[in-house]
């Protein structure tokens, strides 16, 4: 066994064939393969009969075989790891053949494989950096949401609190305008009483300084010379209610308290100078006026022309009552208090009012179309209730079953008051200096829903609004107003009535006056309010008007 494994050792590399017929190991290796024979069958047995068959072996070959057998363990494990090492060294041999196909196919895919390594791992690391983005966004939006969510609460807060303050507001606001328009009315019938004191006055002085005259007359001093009086004895013993005689055969006095009582005291002191009975004031030209008299005013000068025209007139006595005070308490009812200064320097009354033309407003400074409407409108409403002064609606009452006559008597603060009925609250006050009034929106067709959006200033993109303001409006003005204003709209040439549209004045002929006496005819355009404007067919314009604040049961139809 020794000799045979030192040969085993001289081998290079220790590769060789332990199965070649020329191999040293051949007999050694047939006795293994009967010995593994043998461990087969011993495998077989059960250890009785192991026990017999080891008892039919002589101790001394038994114990020469296994050192045998020992000795040819170790052999065969150097066998075995050379046979090992050779087929290894074969086989990476083979493999790391350049000719070998198997390894450029293998080294293609290992390829391929570790660029698609390499591509997952930069994408692995682009989806980690967009993950760190998208939660660092994610944190982000989180804090913003929390931020807005607290400003959000803090909005709710403020706005509930400024609800609070606009509802106090508002209270207030309409407590200040009914507390306003009480002091407004207060203040029309102090007017109104201050007024009636005066003519009292003035009936009471005439009635003394007429007895006084009598005395005068009956005790006939010598002394007394009556041309020598001053100027207010001369008007006081000439009173005009004693005067029966034609206004041609009045005294300078005369028409001097004439001109006071007609608003034109201003002219007076002219007139002392150069008047020398009533004829001379019917025969007196425009020139005549401006130039004698001091007239400048085209205004006084119409004023003077009218009221010579209404003397003897039965039909301007109703007119005579609304003098240039009550005009401008008038102008507060209409919605216009800013022309209040223009109509009472121009000292214009209920009768001016009646012939008022476009080039008159138009010299008041009234440049508003709109505002031009809402006069004629008024007007119209003065000629239907008669120029009763006390026709006009200021505040809410019990009313039932109203009517559109009814309405068009309602004051620019009533149509507020209307406004905060129908819950637009907040947006009645936007209606003052407006020119709006119940006249302007049952008479004037061209007035209608959109015209009074516009001017409360709702906005267009409030459909419901105006729409919810469309329906009480519609149910206040009645059908017949509606079906006039529908027809207006469809007209090709309706254009909507804005607060900014300006009126181009006309220019017409102008003829001289002549005398005083004799009326200029006219062209009914030219007035803001013509002569035969339309008048509503409706049942409640006509006749049994109802006027507030007087003890008038009836009045004749309407012409």
């Amino acid at each position: 066994m020794a000799p045979t494994g030192s040969k085993a050792m001289d081998y290079s590399n220790g590769l060789f064939d332990c199965q070649s017929p020329t191999s040293p190991f051949l007999g050694s290796l047939r006795a293994l393969h009967l010995l593994e024979d043998l461990r087969a069958a011993l495998e077989m047995m059960d250890q009785d009969e192991r026990e017999g068959l080891r008892c039919q072996v002589p101790d001394t070959t038994a114990d020469g075989l296994v050192e045998w057998l020992q000795q040819g363990q170790l052999v065969g494990n150097s066998l075995c790891i050379c046979n090992s090492k050779k087929t290894n060294t074969m086989t990476c041999g083979v493999l790391l053949s350049d000719d070998c196909p198997q390894v450029s196919v293998l080294s293609d895919q290992v390829e391929v494989q570790g660029e698609k390594i390499r591509d997952l791992d930069m994408c692995l690391e682009e989806h980690r950096e967009k993950l760190d983005a998208t939660e660092e966004t994610l944190q982000q939006e989180l804090l913003s949401r929390s931020t807005l969510e607290t400003q959000k609460l803090e909005l709710m807060t403020e706005v509930s609190s400024l609800k609070l303050k606009l509802t106090t507001v508002a209270r207030d606001l309409r407590d200040s305008e009914e507390l306003y328009q009480e002091v407004n009315d207060l203040r029309f019938r102090v007017t109104d009483m201050e007024n009636e004191r005066l003519q009292c006055e003035k009936k009471l002085k005439s009635t003394k300084v007429s007895s006084m005259a009598k005395n005068l007359s009956a005790i006939r001093r010598p002394w007394v010379n009556p041309f020598k009086l001053d100027c207010v004895s001369v008007f006081a013993l000439s009173p005009l209610s004693d005067v029966d005689a034609p206004f041609a055969q009045w005294s300078k006095e005369q028409v001097c308290v004439w001109l006071q009582e007609q608003g034109l005291g201003l002219h007076v002191a002219q007139a002392q100078q150069w008047i020398r009975s009533g004829f001379t004031l019917l025969q007196a030209s425009q020139h005549d006026l401006e130039k004698e008299l001091g007239i400048k005013q085209p205004l006084h000068r119409k004023k003077l022309q009218l009221a010579l025209q209404a003397l003897g007139s039965e039909e301007d006595v109703s007119k005579a009552k609304l003098d240039h005070n009550w005009v401008t308490r008038w102008l507060d009812d209409i919605g216009l208090p800013q022309y209040k200064s223009q109509f009472d320097e121009g000292r214009v009354d209920g009768r001016m009012l009646h012939y008022m033309t476009v080039d008159d407003l138009l010299s008041l400074k009234v440049g508003s179309v709109l505002h031009h409407l809402s006069i004629k409108r008024a007007i119209q409403v003065l000629r239907l209730n008669f120029y009763e002064p006390n026709c006009l609606r200021r505040r809410p009452s019990d009313e039932n079953n109203i009517t559109p006559g009814e309405i068009s008597q309602w004051t620019n603060h009533r149509v507020m008051e209307w406004l905060r009925s129908v819950d637009l609250a907040e947006y009645a006050p936007n209606l003052r200096g407006s020119g709006v009034h119940g006249g302007v929106m049952v008479l004037e067709p061209r007035f209608n829903v959109e015209s009074l959006a516009l001017l409360l200033n709702i906005p267009p993109n409030k459909t419901l609004l105006r729409r919810h303001l469309a329906t009480h409006f519609h149910l206040l003005i009645g059908s017949a107003a509606q079906r006039s204003k529908q027809e207006c709209l469809e007209n090709p040439d309706y254009t909507l009535l804005t607060a900014t549209a300006k009126v181009k004045p006309r220019r017409l002929p102008f003829g001289g006056f002549g005398t005083l006496r004799k009326k200029r005819q006219e062209d009914s355009e030219e007035y803001v309010c013509p002569m035969d404007v339309e008048m509503p067919k409706n049942s409640s314009f006509q006749g049994d008007l109802r006027i507030y604040e007087d003890n008038l049961d009836q009045v004749g139809d309407c012409h």
